[in-house]
């Protein structure tokens, strides 16, 4: 961080001087193409335990700003390119992050454990197949924040998978994703911290992708017509499947959390990209604050007069809601979609 504002004081010398041109400039002080900030530092985090609200984390696979208060990140910030993604296997390797400064809390591998929440990656697992050490890191707990299941499994599993599915057709992204508000409902109740206090439970679960065709100089690449994609759910566990359910613009985001998520870019360009929601002129759905609701109750098996059946991630059976074989994820799904995709009914519950 001092190279760079020593860069751009000498840069600056040289631009009065005239001894620079404008291109040059541009081509000096722009990050990396790949850079995990190069849409900007949205919170204008630091790596300092003066900002421990605010402490700026980087690795090689992605940047965040931790909040020491919360126990969480702030938002994570990382690119998705084809080399980003590979072969390697899925580590489930949770642990605690030792490189956080010396005297605060360490959320462990085991502090979700009970809560009735997820261990909700930001920067998400299959992003990084690259290596084992890409992979690895994703399972840091610094990367994690309490995430309603339905969300984490349903929402975020199909709006994770679209992502990497247009970058294997040919396109890069960059992706900033955060938390805010406090309060959600998990699989057993509404909480608003669970580890003993040491972990608040945000209310809504946000995601903005920029997206850009291969290529290079990827800052300078970022027009007004630049695809840019921003979600916004509730941290809830009745949440739609539908990603798309929860679109919204940058701004709307930006007015929620106070950041500036694109910040690098130019603003002229920003002013236009921000406003859209995925590319087209409308008004956003409002964010609204969730309020505390009372503990859902899951009922027993009742006879399926629904055409809705659910299924797990890993399982090859269709059930209703209520069987003891959704406890550990439950995605919905029509029966008819169930039984086209090779899925066959429970012999417990008898959807």
């Amino acid at each position: 961080m001092r190279r760079m504002h020593l860069l751009k004081v000498l840069v600056a010398i040289l631009l009065v001087a005239g001894l620079l041109v404008p291109s040059t400039v541009i081509a000096l002080t722009s990050p990396a193409d790949g850079n995990n900030l190069l849409l900007g530092n949205p919170s204008k985090a630091v790596h300092s335990t003066a900002c421990p609200n605010n402490y700026l984390m980087t690795t090689s696979y992605y940047a965040l700003s931790y909040n020491k208060s919360r126990g969480e990140p702030n938002w994570v910030s990382w690119y998705v390119g084809s080399s980003s993604l590979g072969a390697t296997d899925r580590l489930n390797n949770f642990r605690a992050d030792s490189t956080l400064p010396a005297g605060w809390y360490e959320v462990q591998a085991s502090g979700y454990s009970g809560s009735g929440f997820d261990r909700g990656h930001n920067c998400p697992s299959a992003d990084r197949t690259s290596s084992v050490a890409a992979n690895s890191s994703t399972f840091l707990m610094t990367n994690m924040i309490p995430q309603a299941p339905r969300n984490n499994e349903g929402t975020w599993m199909y709006f994770e998978n679209y992502l990497r599915g247009l970058v294997k057709s040919g396109d890069e992204l960059y992706i900033v994703m955060g938390s805010y508000g406090t309060g959600g409902t998990g699989s057993k109740s509404y909480e608003t911290t669970i580890d003993g206090g040491h972990v608040t439970v945000p209310s809504h679960v946000w995601k903005v992708a920029v997206v850009l065709s291969n290529g290079t100089k990827d800052l300078s690449r970022i027009t007004a017509k630049t695809r840019v994609i921003a979600i916004n759910t509730p941290n809830i566990n009745t949440v739609s499947s539908k990603w798309q359910t929860y679109l919204t613009s940058v701004d709307a985001i930006e007015a929620a959390t106070g950041y500036n998520l694109l910040s690098n870019v130019s603003a002229t360009i920003q002013k236009v990209i921000e406003a859209k929601v995925d590319g087209k002129l409308a008004s956003p759905a409002p964010v609204v604050v969730v309020p505390p609701v009372p503990v859902v109750v899951v009922p027993k098996p009742q006879p399926n007069t629904s055409d809705t059946v659910y299924i797990t991630r890993t399982g090859t059976k269709y059930h209703r809601l209520g069987c003891r074989y959704l406890s550990k994820s439950c995605i919905p799904i029509s029966r008819s979609a169930a039984i086209a995709e090779g899925y066959t009914p429970c012999s417990v519950c008898n959807p």
